[in-house]
């Protein structure tokens, strides 16, 4: 069996300790030893200095739409992520079983896993009906995410916010959360508001709360934010919040990108929930209907307003007219000689519309980051280099973290890594990662401190960061200055 050496390097082995010079002897695909070495036989591998970390785990994305089409993960291979998990806010691909299957033909470059979405679930089960589930419907939701759990999900994600999720009450998302914890997974919510759309931000914290007191099960809450200026400075008041459920022994902790900006379709952000019930086709009715599309158009205004205006929402993706990618909606609007919201309303009945929303404020963010209950995810999806313009945190969450928020001193340098790997991780429950330890997987990262820096802006989000030396995955080195290494050592990750 292959081993490597790698000396010369500053160990931050993920718990949040410091660095501290040393080696690490890697045989087959896992950590074989750590400490002072003498082995004459494996092959040296020189880390002139740098930080040798865990590879990074990233809780938050959407890999799960783009995983067939891109096995080799590159932008986030090049962040230095090793392990991806997919699936959140609520959807997911579905059934689990099947999508597992042709992962694993396809073959992975790194790891990756996957949460099912209870809006999945509940489609397959109701549709899109804006209506409570019988007591039939909902055993038969349980059994299904019971059969999810068994076929290799990590958890449940829920998309209260998001249809056909935001149907769905309190007791109904409670009975599915006890299924949950007899797995001993965990359930990822993307709240039911993160502004003042409904119940507001901070009552629903305390609904995920109540999620997590009634079911039992651990709970992640999502990309915690405070959207819009209506719910700016409410950052404190909501650790708050989780920091009491803590006490009361609630497992409760969240997840952060680190961005003042949002990414969503412009249908979650503007269109009424009420409208998009039944479905596109039901919707699209809807608004040929003169006095429903006047109640939906006067709605969409004020979630425009909500957001801050236009000027703040930027077109991501829209393949009928790809022109229109990169430019806010105010422009778009000036362009069609029509109202903003007649403008989005223009681009929905041709298609569906992604884009980025800024709405949030660097104290709130800040705020946020410094909470140690806090991980890194990034909520970004697998991409084609140079397609479109999404959101750049699709290619540099991570080194923003180490480039920018710790240059700024709001966390120190081994918290940001311990955020990055050992605490998602834990929450995942794969207990193989995350840490530098022997015994545990080979999924190694070499960190040039002088040189980690996020390229990926908002204006031109396609750009690999720079800083990242070296990756390696389940003992094979994937990325090596640069260059990507066809290993396919990545796995299915189950708990």
């Amino acid at each position: 069996m292959e081993r490597l050496l790698i000396r010369n390097v500053r160990v931050l082995d993920g718990s949040g300790a410091p660095w501290q010079w040393g080696e690490l002897l890697v045989e087959g695909s896992t950590i074989k030893a750590m400490g002072k070495i003498n082995d004459t036989e494996a092959q040296v591998f020189d880390g002139q200095g740098h930080y040798l970390v865990p590879g990074f785990v990233d809780l938050h994305t959407h890999a799960d739409r783009g995983i067939l089409q891109f096995p080799n993960a590159e932008n986030y291979l090049r962040q230095g992520v090793t392990t991806l998990i997919g699936g959140n806010c609520g959807g997911s691909c579905y059934p689990i079983g099947q999508h597992r299957n042709e992962v694993e033909d396809k073959g992975l470059a790194i790891h990756y896993g996957l949460l099912v979405g209870h809006g999945s679930i509940r489609q397959s089960v109701m549709g899109m009906e804006m209506r409570h589930p019988t007591p039939q419907e909902q055993k038969t939701m349980e059994e299904a995410l019971a059969v999810s759990l068994e076929e290799g999900a990590l958890g449940l994600s829920l998309g209260l916010y998001y249809t056909p999720g935001s149907y769905a009450k309190t007791e109904e998302v409670v009975g599915l959360a006890k299924v949950v914890a007899k797995y001993k997974g965990f359930v990822s919510i993307h709240m039911r508001d993160e502004s003042d759309y409904n119940i507001g931000l901070l009552q629903s914290i305390r609904e995920a709360i109540e999620i997590g007191r009634q079911s039992g099960a651990a709970i992640q809450i999502s990309h915690l934010k405070c959207l819009g200026r209506s719910v700016w400075g409410q950052a404190t008041a909501a650790l708050t919040l989780l920091d009491e459920a803590r006490k009361e022994g609630i497992d409760v902790s969240f997840d952060q990108y680190p961005y003042l900006a949002s990414g969503t379709s412009l249908t979650g952000a503007l269109v009424p929930g009420w409208a998009q019930a039944g479905g596109n086709e039901t919707m699209r009715q809807r608004l040929r209907d003169p006095e429903s599309r006047s109640k939906i158009r006067r709605e969409m205004a004020e979630n425009m307003y909500r957001r801050g205006g236009a000027e703040s929402l930027v077109v991501a993706t829209f393949d009928p007219q790809p022109s229109f990618n990169g430019q806010h909606l105010g422009s778009i609007a000036q362009s069609l000689n029509l109202e903003p919201v007649d403008a989005a309303l223009a681009l929905l009945v041709q298609g569906p519309v992604q884009i980025v929303s800024f709405n949030m404020q660097e104290e709130d963010c800040e705020t946020i980051m410094k909470h140690p209950l806090g991980m890194i995810g990034s909520d970004g999806s697998l991409v084609e280099f140079g397609k479109n313009v999404p959101h750049p945190r699709y290619y540099g969450t991570f080194p923003r973290v180490l480039s920018h928020y710790v240059a700024k001193g709001v966390i120190p340098f081994s918290e940001a890594i311990r955020r990055m790997t050992s605490a998602p991780a834990a929450r995942l429950g794969l207990w193989d990662r995350g840490l530098l330890r022997p015994g545990l997987q080979a999924d190694l990262l070499l960190l040039n401190e002088k040189e980690i820096q996020d390229l990926a802006t908002f204006e031109k989000p396609h750009a690999y960061p720079t800083g990242i030396e070296w990756v390696m995955v389940a003992g094979k080195v994937a990325l090596s200055h640069g260059e990507l290494h066809e290993t396919k050592a990545g796995r299915f990750v189950t708990r």
